[in-house]
This record gives C-alpha cells, sequence and structure tokens, in this order.
C-alpha cells in the first residue's frame, strides 16, 4: 500500500507541475495554431480574408488599429531630444516616430519623411504581407527595386479587394495573419529569408525548431538588427559572431566590411562613418532573463486568454505586457501582486531612459568635439582615431535606444552596452581636448558653443526642422567644407 500511495502522490506532484508549466508557457488552443486545413487559399495575404474562419483572433487583432492618430515625434525633450543632432545627415533626423501598432506599418513606412526617390524595396519587408509575394515574383530584384514606383504600386495591387474601414487604409496588407501561419494549417512558419539565411550561418535549422522557438522565431523575422547588402541591397542580419552589441560591432568592423559595407551614412557634423541600429528586440531577450528561461514572445505579448464561451486563444493585440498583467506577468509571477509587478519595471525603464539621456549627451558631445578638429586642421590619423570612436559609442547606445523595451528585455545588457557606448565617446572627446589644446583652440568657448547649439536643435518647436539648427557657422557641416 506504501508504494502504491507513493506512486499516486508522485502522479499527482506531476499532473500540478504540468498545469504550472502550461499556464507559463502555453497550451494548445481551441481555435486555431493546429493543422486543421482551412477554406483559406494557401497563398491568401489579406488580412481580413482570416475574418470569418477565426473571428475571435482577428477581433483581437483589430486592436492593434486602436491607435488611428499619426505617432508623435521622439524628439521632444522628455524622450529623445538628442536624435537630431545625433543622426545629422541621415534619413532619421527629419523625422522619427513613436510606434502606434503593426496595423499602420504599411501607411506609416510610405508617408514617413526617410523614404524618398531613391528608397529600395527592402525598406517594405517587415512592413506587409505582400512581401513574400513580392519576392516570389521579383526574386533578388525585389531587395534594390524602387520603393515609390515599383514596390508601392504592386504591393497595392496585390491587396486589392479585401480593404476594411476598421483597419484603415492599408491594415488589411500590414503586418498580420499570412507573415506568421500558413493560411491553409495555421501552422507558424517563417516567410522571410533574412531570417533563415541569418540562422542557417550560425547553424541552426528553422525547420527543426519546437513550437516554443517559433513563437519566438516568427517575431525574430522583423524585430532584429540589419543591414542592406551592398551587391543587391538585401536585407542582412549581422548575426555571425552571435547575438550580443559587441558581436554585432565586431560583424561589422569585420565581414561586413568585406562585402564593401562601410557604414550607413557619414555623419555630417563629426565626418564619422556611422551605423544605424534598428530595432533588436530579439537579440536582446535572447540573452535577457526572460530568453534564457525560455519564456517566448508570444508568452508575454500573445498571451492566452479566454473568452466569454470560455474558449482559450491566443491574443493578436500585439502590445506591452503591462496592459494584460494578469494573463501575462502575473500568469507566471503568481507570487507577486500588479503593483509589484508594475513598480519592478517602471525602475527598470526609468533607470534605463536616464542612463540612455546621458550617454547620448556623451556622443552629441563627441561629434562636436571632433568637428572643432576638422576645422582647427588637427593631425587627421588623430581625427580618424577619434571619429572611430564616436562610431563606436554611437552604435552600443543606438542598439539599445532602437530596441523598443526600454531596457526590460534585457536590464543587465542594455546597461553594459551603455556603459561600452559612454567610455568610447568620452575617449573621441579625449583625444579631440589633448589635439585641440595642441593647437590653442579655447575649450571653454568650444563646450559653450556646444551647449548654446543644443539648446537652439531643443527649443525649436517644429521636429522637423530640427536638424536645421544641429549645424551653424561655429560647427559647420564638413563634408561641404571642400565644396
Amino acid at each position: 500500500m506504501k508504494q502504491v500511495r507513493s506512486s499516486r502522490y508522485l502522479l499527482i506532484l506531476m499532473m500540478i507541475f504540468s498545469i504550472g508549466l502550461a499556464a507559463c508557457s502555453g497550451e494548445e488552443e481551441s481555435q486555431a495554431g493546429t493543422t486543421d486545413t482551412t477554406s483559406i487559399p494557401p497563398d491568401e495575404i489579406v488580412n481580413t480574408a482570416f475574418k470569418d474562419e477565426f473571428p475571435l483572433h482577428y477581433e483581437s487583432y483589430l486592436k492593434n488599429a486602436e491607435k488611428s492618430n499619426p505617432p508623435g515625434s521622439k524628439f521632444v525633450t522628455d524622450i529623445e531630444p538628442n536624435l537630431p543632432m545625433l543622426f545629422h545627415n541621415y534619413g532619421f533626423m527629419l523625422e522619427y516616430n513613436e510606434t502606434r501598432g503593426h496595423a499602420y506599418a504599411v501607411e506609416d513606412v510610405i508617408n514617413i519623411a526617410r523614404i524618398n526617390d531613391n528608397s529600395i524595396g527592402s525598406c517594405m519587408t517587415c512592413k506587409s504581407t505582400a512581401v513574400p509575394a513580392l519576392l516570389d515574383e521579383m526574386g533578388d530584384d525585389y531587395w534594390g527595386a524602387n520603393f515609390r514606383d515599383e514596390i508601392v504600386p504592386r504591393t497595392l495591387e496585390l491587396g486589392a479587394g479585401g480593404e476594411s474601414e476598421d483597419l484603415g487604409e492599408f491594415g488589411h496588407m500590414s503586418i498580420g495573419c499570412s507573415d506568421c501561419h500558413d493560411p491553409a494549417t495555421m501552422e507558424l512558419r517563417i516567410t522571410r529569408p533574412s531570417f533563415t539565411n541569418a540562422m542557417e550561418r550560425r547553424g541552426i535549422d528553422v525547420t527543426e525548431a519546437s513550437k516554443n522557438e517559433m513563437r519566438s522565431y516568427v517575431c525574430a523575422q522583423c524585430h532584429v538588427e540589419y543591414y542592406f547588402e551592398p551587391e543587391n541591397q538585401k536585407v542582412t542580419f549581422p548575426w555571425d559572431n552571435g547575438l550580443k552589441p559587441e558581436d554585432m560591432f565586431e560583424y561589422f568592423e569585420n565581414q561586413a566590411k568585406d562585402q564593401n559595407f562601410d557604414y550607413d551614412w557619414v555623419h555630417s557634423i563629426s565626418g564619422a562613418p556611422m551605423i544605424k541600429a534598428q530595432h533588436p528586440e530579439f537579440e536582446m531577450w535572447s540573452y535577457g532573463p526572460h530568453g534564457e528561461a525560455g519564456v517566448s514572445c508570444a508568452d508575454c505579448h500573445m498571451p492566452y486568454e479566454r473568452t466569454d464561451g470560455a474558449k482559450k486563444v491566443t491574443s493578436h493585440h500585439w502590445t506591452s505586457p503591462m496592459d494584460n498583467m494578469q494573463n501575462t506577468c502575473l500568469n507566471c509571477h503568481s507570487d507577486k501582486t500588479e503593483k509589484q509587478m508594475r513598480d519592478r519595471v517602471d525602475a527598470i525603464q526609468d533607470r534605463h531612459i536616464e542612463a540612455m539621456h546621458e550617454t547620448q549627451w556623451h556622443s552629441v558631445r563627441a561629434h562636436y568635439f571632433v568637428n572643432r578638429m576638422i576645422t582647427a586642421g588637427a593631425d587627421e590619423e588623430k581625427i580618424e582615431e577619434a571619429q572611430y570612436y564616436i562610431r563606436k559609442g554611437q552604435w552600443f547606445w543606438d542598439i539599445i535606444a532602437a530596441e523598443n523595451s526600454d531596457g526590460f528585455h534585457n536590464p543587465q545588457g542594455g546597461a553594459d552596452s551603455m556603459r561600452t557606448s559612454s567610455d568610447a565617446s568620452n575617449k573621441a572627446i579625449e583625444i579631440a581636448v589633448s589635439e585641440l589644446a595642441k593647437l590653442g583652440e579655447d575649450l571653454d568657448e568650444l563646450e559653450r558653443q556646444i551647449e548654446e547649439t543644443m539648446e537652439n536643435v531643443y527649443n525649436e518647436g517644429d521636429p522637423h526642422e530640427k536638424h536645421t539648427h544641429a549645424v551653424n557657422e561655429y560647427f559647420p557641416n564638413v563634408l561641404e567644407l571642400d565644396e
């Protein structure tokens, strides 16, 4: 009897443990995520085509279109007021806004000031469900095709007939169902070859991925750092050395240069060859606390919910876990109250934002110090050395600033990267101070001019005009000095 009773207790414990795991990692839901065949064509790209068969998921997806007002600028004082200077001579100095939801991806990329007559197909890659069809039609010509003249018209043609007032002008073909699901079976799938190629170079076969891995991989097709390969402008992920900021910086300094990719743009204040970081949520999450614990992107950003009919479905409202804490944070952190969890997140993000402002301030000063080196006629080798540290310093804060969790996905990784950034920016300033002192430059006046220039940028009320105050008679556009 004792052995039977022990076995029974063991079975009960195993059942309880399994229920706990299901609560955190999810289980099969009642309506989608199965391999049952749907009536939807396998090549369907329009989001509204999924409404009738998956009404509960579609209803939650509509919430991605709730923020219908145009997004606000990041250039305001309490967000990132230094960006018009830090991105000078690059499209991001013209307009850089807060996010407002996946349903507006096509509308926003078409209208953003960074897009111009020379923009290419790669700019649409993570914006529309039409992209896989465009790749099938155009092959590698897609990447370098003209954005306005070729990509946008064909994208609109592919989405014609699926419009919905609920999703706005282009929400029916913005990021949606077919990006992550096979329409015929609803199995999770990868539709962007850049991710598959990057994983192959790391020795990972995504076709062997578990369902839990796929619940992050489908997000990682787009929420990542990338650059445009010079040969055909293909979207490429710099992951060959690893996923940490230092690994990717090493890639840009070595493998990317071997491909003739030297920089995204040349900074017109410092003349430094710069790298622009993009939204690396996947990379930062991967070695943060949740990534290392095996918590997928979907666990927090697409939690399971019970509907009125008691069916359990995955929310397709892609938003902050803080908006639905009962089904996200508290699902695993059951020993905490909502207030405790919210206070913890707020503390992490407040420290991160404070550090970010300080780090960007060091970077701005470095650009202006090197500008003065150039106009004062400092030694060319010293200028190039300082420009290298500017490039490094800006990369290590930008890769964190561009990541949309305000440090929460990886608090320690973010802090480490920003520390590296400040050290590099201050090294550039140190080189500049030494060289400018040799030339008899008035360093107090230089500091005064930097402060005045920054204030002029801050005080400009029109976000689209802030960058015009970043250069002046004292700090000229160094790219125009030889013209």
